[in-house]
């Protein structure tokens, strides 16, 4: 599993002008949150920052803020980038609490497409849903989770409720009724259909032509 660790400072400057000159000093505006806590404004190292968001975990795993000092953990829950620099603009950091479940969007990771039987059959693999809310402890909650498509058939369909979860995790979608048993992935027959039906297309044309 991996760690994410970075220094931040309480930041008493508020504002657009002030948000700007931090970022002119590489230093990034981001706001801590949650927990029954009042919002805190914070700042970071922006290139430390931006060099660990291009990891896939930086997203779905729990974040140590040193703050003055004091450690907390906390998760992104949104961040707002630069329209076409390669710069972060601010992050949302929300607080996590021991022992009290939490929500967060993980990474799908699927495996076993090129093996899967619909693949080997000449279908296409389509990816419905990239990424799913879960709820579990902190201590529960995983980098990402794996979706098997390894018996997967042309013309079939997996959907949430046929994911292997890991222990402690849920989906809060399954608990709002079967509408929101999302569809996650599926396979695509073969443009113009089987061999097999192409010959008896054929063989329909020539008894017809006859």
């Amino acid at each position: 599993m991996s760690q994410f660790t970075f220094d931040a400072e309480v930041r008493t400057e508020i504002g657009t002008g002030a948000s700007r000159r931090l970022r002119r000093a590489e230093r990034l505006p981001a706001v801590l949150y949650g927990a029954d806590e009042a919002p805190v404004a914070i700042t970071l190292d922006h290139n430390k920052v931006n060099q660990a968001q291009e990891l896939e975990a930086f997203y779905s795993q729990i974040l140590i803020l040193n703050i003055d000092g004091k450690k907390v953990e906390a998760i992104v829950k949104a961040m707002q980038r630069h329209p076409y620099k390669p710069k972060l603009l601010h992050i949302d950091f929300q607080r996590v609490k021991r022992g009290e479940a939490m929500t967060a969007t993980v990474p799908l990771h699927f495996i076993n497409e090129e093996d899967s039987a619909g693949v080997r059959a000449g279908g296409t693999v389509m990816h419905l849903v990239n990424e799913v809310t879960i709820r579990c402890l902190p201590q529960d909650l995983p980098e990402n989770i794996e979706v098997d498509t390894l018996n997967l058939n042309t013309g079939e369909t997996l959907h949430l409720s046929d994911l292997k979860t890991p222990k402690g995790v849920e989906f809060p979608n399954l608990e709002a009724g079967s509408d929101n048993d999302l569809s996650v992935v599926s396979i695509q027959p073969p443009k113009g259909g089987s061999d097999e039906e192409e010959g008896d297309t054929e063989a329909d044309s020539e008894q017809t032509q006859e």
